[in-house]
């Protein structure tokens, strides 16, 4: 079993005081047990358990009562003995194994005057006749000693046996148990019951030396002395044993067959003159009457039964092994567990003890071990209560003597003031869970606001925190909740994994990213990307704790896909300065160096006609690279203007180009006002540039149509601007480039134009800028429409 809270500290505290805990109670329940030190405890757990006993009532035992009913039949007792007689009489006819006669004939009765026979001969003659009676014997103290003493000496001779009928009585006043031999000067007396039994089963009842160790007199004024102590498994209460009225059996109204080869004892059982003694199985009834007692030892001597109390040693092994059990479960379980573990024990201690008395008779007293598990569960809570408290204060003290990574208010400390041990503990706990509150607090709140995706993971790659941009992220490709999933096998989902600056030849997996061998290897991170095209920048770093432990990585996840698009920008800059740029100036001095030569030597004319071309188309390329990076940077000189005047100075401008093609330049405009925010300078050549497209990629005797109109969008209103062509139009292939830098789009059979693929780049960046949009329609061969669409400029003030 994994000892679960085995720390080295509790290893070197806990186990021994544990050990020391555990010494204590076992020597303690093995001594008390030894010595029976809580018999009174015992004997409520005895009588309960006892009482819980329903055994079928024997059919071979009948009491004969001298109840209240021939009381009243027969008169005040005592009844004259000549009544018994007859009583003897009935029941010889029956023939019944044995009878046992409880009733003290101590003195002999004064014999009548007129001669005939006394009651005390009669009653002689009748237990003559029968030859199986038990008359009792009374144990006196005269002053000098117990002594014995015996019916009268005529009844004494007729008898089948004497028995004692004294019952003992524990220290609380009950009814246990018996000796079945008691005796002096070298004569032992069976016990009332066993000397009946004797009878029944034809044994003669006489003097023998005891079975078992001799009990002598504790007060040691005489020699009576007892023997074969029996402890009496009681099946019933009062009523258990059946019996039948002394008047009705008197009147020989119970047939003679019924008492047949049965155990008859005759006793009284009438409230107020009868010896009753309170019992285990009593209750309510308060005590049982004597004859009912003898009649329940009777039946259990008959079956062999009787009640074993379990020796010192065993006694005591019986106590110590539950209280071992259950400390060995303080040590090994959780408080919890152990808990449910002591109140295991509990009950195997107390289903123990109930099993034996019940079904095996045998009596293990359950009191001390009940006591010493109860005992020990709070007792051992405390003292690893204790040894918390102690180890808690020395790290909150420890802590306290740190450096605060985050501000604290001041407040006035009492720990020196009179305050106890318990209130300082709980202060620095609440000052300790406080910082930690904060600490945790700080560290979500700068992971959430970092700049980029990040997860915490654990040791083995499974996230445990992700930020909000994380969280983002991975919900737009359509992961709710990222917790407890690998990163491993989310990274795999990324193509084109490539270590940056590693070498080439170097191969590269996920796991690498979470492995402490490569970690230098792949300082810089690893560039990927995501199935929606976007770059991406993986980076990992180890977490340790204090004591310098792997507890987990922290990985980030940076959305480069801008810093990819402007390095993509400047590569195709680099390529624009490197060719275009200087192909014309390459031109001219191509130029010059055949006019050293008077075979190549072109005519004054024609060589500035060409200088000029190559020059104006370098400052062509520069001024719209130069117009470009204007509208890309941060410098707008935005103001309110009127989209119509806009729309008019663009088409001033393209007008005379339109002319000398011959193509016809329209402006058509709704009727309403067009105020715009803008940036007149950048719009106007935006729509220049449209237009000059428009002019250039159609054939001569064409329109162009340049239309004005505002829609209402929700509830913002747009101004929306339209220039139709019916030029050549743009292949669907081409479509998708129309918008990149550098990307020229022509159809085979229309006529060339120098550019160089800035000018629609430079106008979805001016008209997205100015929170518009920019659309267009195009069919090879018909022509193409390009939309413009921007919000509608209000005053502040009229809103």
């Amino acid at each position: 079993m994994k000892i679960r809270w085995f720390t080295p500290f509790r290893r070197r505290l806990a186990l021994r005081e544990w050990l020391a805990l555990l010494f204590i109670l076992i020597a303690i329940a093995a001594v008390v047990s030894w010595q029976n030190g809580l018999s009174r405890l015992d004997q409520s757990r005895y009588d309960l358990f006892l009482s819980t006993v329903n055994k079928p009532t024997p059919d071979n035992i009948i009491i004969v009562a001298i109840d209240d009913y021939s009381l009243t039949q027969l008169g005040r007792w005592p009844w004259p003995r000549a009544t018994h007689a007859e009583l003897f009489k009935q029941l010889n006819k029956a023939h019944p194994r044995a009878i046992g006669f409880d009733v003290i004939l101590s003195e002999p009765e004064p014999a009548p005057s007129d001669g005939t026979l006394s009651g005390d001969q009669k009653l002689a003659d009748a237990l003559q006749e029968n030859g199986r009676t038990v008359l009792p014997l009374t144990i006196t103290n005269a002053g000098y000693g117990l002594t014995a003493r015996l019916p009268a000496p005529e009844l004494a001779h007729a008898a089948g046996a004497l028995g004692h009928i004294n019952l003992t009585h524990d220290n609380d006043g009950v009814v246990r148990s018996v000796f079945l031999r008691e005796g002096n000067n070298g004569w032992w007396w069976q016990n009332f019951s066993a000397a009946l039994l004797s009878l029944g089963e034809s044994q003669q009842a006489i003097s023998a030396p005891p079975k078992s160790e001799v009990q002598t007199n504790i007060a040691g004024i005489d020699s009576w002395q007892r023997a074969d102590q029996m402890y009496i498994p009681f099946a019933g209460n009062v009523g258990y044993i059946q019996s039948i009225p002394y008047v009705a059996v008197l009147r020989g109204e119970v047939p003679a067959e019924f008492f047949t080869d049965k155990y008859v004892l005759i006793g009284a059982t009438a409230p107020g003159m009868t010896d009753s003694y309170p019992t285990p199985v009593s209750g309510g009834t308060g005590a049982m009457p004597g004859i009912e007692i003898h009649a329940q030892i009777l039946s259990n001597l008959l079956q062999g039964k009787s009640i074993h109390f379990a020796t010192p040693l065993e006694t005591a092994l019986f106590s110590s092994i539950p209280v071992f059990m259950a400390m060995l479960g303080y040590l090994l379980l959780s408080p919890r567990r152990a808990l449910f573990a002591a109140g295991f024990w509990l009950l195997v201690t107390v289903a123990t003890s109930y099993i034996g008395l019940r079904f095996m008779d045998i009596w293990l007293p359950p009191s001390v071990a009940i006591i010493a598990i109860v005992v020990s569960y709070p007792l051992w809570s405390w003292r690893r209560l204790e040894a918390a408290i102690n180890y808690l204060g020395q790290e909150f003290a420890r802590l306290d003597r740190e450096p605060h990574l985050l501000p604290e208010e001041k407040t006035t400390s009492t720990s020196e003031d009179g305050t106890d041990v318990l209130e300082q503990h709980i202060s620095a706990m609440k000052k300790a869970a406080r910082r930690v509150r904060d600490l945790r607090q700080f560290v979500s709140d700068n992971l959430d606001n970092l700049p980029d995706a990040t997860l915490v993971t654990s040791v083995d790659g499974h996230i445990l925190l992700a930020n909000r941009h994380a969280k983002d992220y991975y919900w737009s490709l359509g992961r709710d909740d990222v917790r407890g999933v690998s990163v491993i096998e989310l990274l795999a989902q990324l193509k084109m994994p490539v270590p940056v600056d590693q070498a080439i030849n170097l191969s590269f997996d996920w796991p690498h990213l979470l492995d402490r061998g490569h970690a230098q290897a792949l300082l810089n991170g690893v560039s990927a990307q995501d199935h929606t095209g976007r770059d991406l920048l993986v980076k990992s770093g180890p977490c340790y704790s204090a004591t310098n432990l792997l507890t987990g990585w922290i990985v980030s996840i940076l959305d480069i896909s801008t810093i990819r698009a402007i390095e993509r920008s400047r590569d195709e800059t680099l390529r624009f300065l490197s060719h275009d740029m200087r192909a014309p100036q390459a031109s001219i001095l191509a130029l010059l160096e055949l006019q050293h030569e008077s075979s190549s030597e072109l005519p004054q004319q024609e060589l500035f006609s060409r200088i000029e071309k190559a020059c104006r188309k370098t400052l062509g390329l520069a001024d719209n690279f130069v117009q470009l990076a204007r509208a890309e940077s941060q410098e707008y000189r935005l103001e309110e203007v009127d989209f119509q005047d806009l729309l008019f100075d663009a088409s001033d401008e393209m007008w005379s180009l339109a002319k000398s093609r011959h193509i016809d330049l329209k402006v058509d405009i709704a009727e309403g006002e067009y105020p715009v925010n803008a940036d007149r300078t950048l719009l106007t050549r935006a729509l220049s540039n449209l237009m000059s497209n428009a002019i250039n990629y159609s054939p001569d005797h064409t329109t162009i149509l340049c239309s004005l109109w505002s829609e209402q969008d929700g509830e913002q209103t747009r101004v929306v601007c339209s220039i139709r062509d019916q030029g050549y139009g743009i292949a669907e292939a081409d479509q998708s480039k129309l918008f990149q830098r550098f990307q020229r789009v022509d159809l085979p059979n229309q006529p060339r134009h120098d550019g160089v693929g800035l000018g629609l780049v430079f106008v979805k960046t001016v008209i997205e800028r100015h929170l518009g949009e920019i659309s267009f329609v195009s069919v090879a061969g018909e022509g193409t429409t390009f939309t413009l669409s921007l919000p509608l400029y209000r005053d502040i003030s009229a809103l």
